[in-house]
């Protein structure tokens, strides 16, 4: 048996949390070799067990034989990593569930360009729907204008595919890049997937999409920018262009607005404020009581519509990812 497998064992051996403790002290690496070892490791024999522990320590094994599992896999890797779970999580479920075109993750994004880019705008899309969304926006950035514009317009347009046209595409790939896994039907593409990708773009790449698809589908262009920039992405402007947005919100629009919303935007809303015009909504949202989420959801979203025309004026720059623009003089 491998080191791998006899650290699977023995961490399926203890409690969650000891578990999770001991998976914390591990290389990033390691905890994603060991987490999908349990993942795959649905039992295991008690002998094998009392077996493992003792190579390890002078304890008290479970009554029993062990269990693993995915689920198990999750709760340990998200307990040992925390806010860092996302990308190990990921790994893992695509190493236990096969998900289509998961082969790709392994391959530079170029190389994935160089082999796709040649083909019809329908395979394309099909492939960056099963990828994560930054790397899906390296290869749409590297493709011709004319071609972004036809993928984003099929990738809008997905929904269910047929596991067959997954297969027959994998295939395809399989001959000349990796080894491929199949998979049963999957919900794939659609607005927000769109969204996701043009939204860690570039912001050339983005302006330049949005601008021709407009003028062919102005209602799909604004199905995805409500997509692309939500109520609570407000709390990642800075201080000057949160109070150009006050300046043109009243404040009971704020008041019903932010019912719903995250501490940091309430916090960052009311900080550029004066203090009393901070009191008098407070004391506005408090006299308001309970509301319905349709009307919290209808105030926030004529916000952000208001948000969008100031930044297409102009008047402010959105930042979907929250990081500051270096200046140069």
């Amino acid at each position: 048996m491998s080191d791998i497998h006899n650290a699977a064992v023995l961490l399926m051996s203890l409690p969650e949390d000891d578990a999770a403790d001991l998976l914390s002290r591990l290389e990033p690496s390691m905890v994603e070799q060991v987490s999908i070892e349990i993942a795959r490791t649905k039992r295991i024999p008690a002998d094998e067990q009392m077996s493992v522990i003792r190579s390890f320590a002078d304890a008290n094994p479970n009554t029993g034989s062990g269990a693993g599992g995915l689920d198990l896999a999750r709760n340990l890797v998200r307990k040992a990593l925390g806010s860092e779970a996302g990308d190990t999580l990921d790994n893992i479920r695509q190493s236990i569930e096969a998900l289509p075109f998961g082969f790709l993750r392994n391959v530079d994004s170029q190389n994935i360009l160089t082999y796709v880019i040649d083909e019809h705008p329908q395979t394309i899309a099909l492939v960056l729907s099963h990828l994560p969304a930054a790397f899906g926006a390296q290869i749409l950035a590297g493709l011709p204008q004319e071609k972004q514009l036809a993928v984003v317009r099929r990738v809008a347009g997905m929904g269910q595919t047929n596991p067959e046209i997954i297969r027959e595409v994998e295939r395809g790939l399989e001959r000349r890049m990796s080894s491929v896994m199949s998979q049963s039907f999957q919900m794939a593409g659609g607005i927000e997937s769109v969204a996701a990708m043009l939204n860690v773009s570039d912001r050339s790449t983005e302006r330049t999409l949005l601008e021709n698809l407009a003028t062919e589908d102005p209602q799909l262009v604004e199905e995805i920018r409500r997509l692309m920039f939500v109520f609570d992405d407000i709390a990642k402007f800075n201080d000057r262009d949160i109070q150009k947005i006050l300046k043109t919100v009243e404040n009971s629009q704020w008041a019903l607005a932010l019912k719903g919303a995250s501490a940091e935007l309430k916090d960052k809303v009311l900080g550029n404020m004066s203090q009393r015009a901070a009191d008098m909504l407070r004391e506005e949202m408090e006299y308001m009581g309970a509301v319905k989420l349709s009307a919290v959801e209808a105030q926030q979203q004529e916000i952000v519509d208001l948000v969008r025309g100031m930044e297409d004026s102009g008047e402010i720059e959105i930042n979907a990812n929250g990081e500051e623009e270096m200046m140069v003089q």
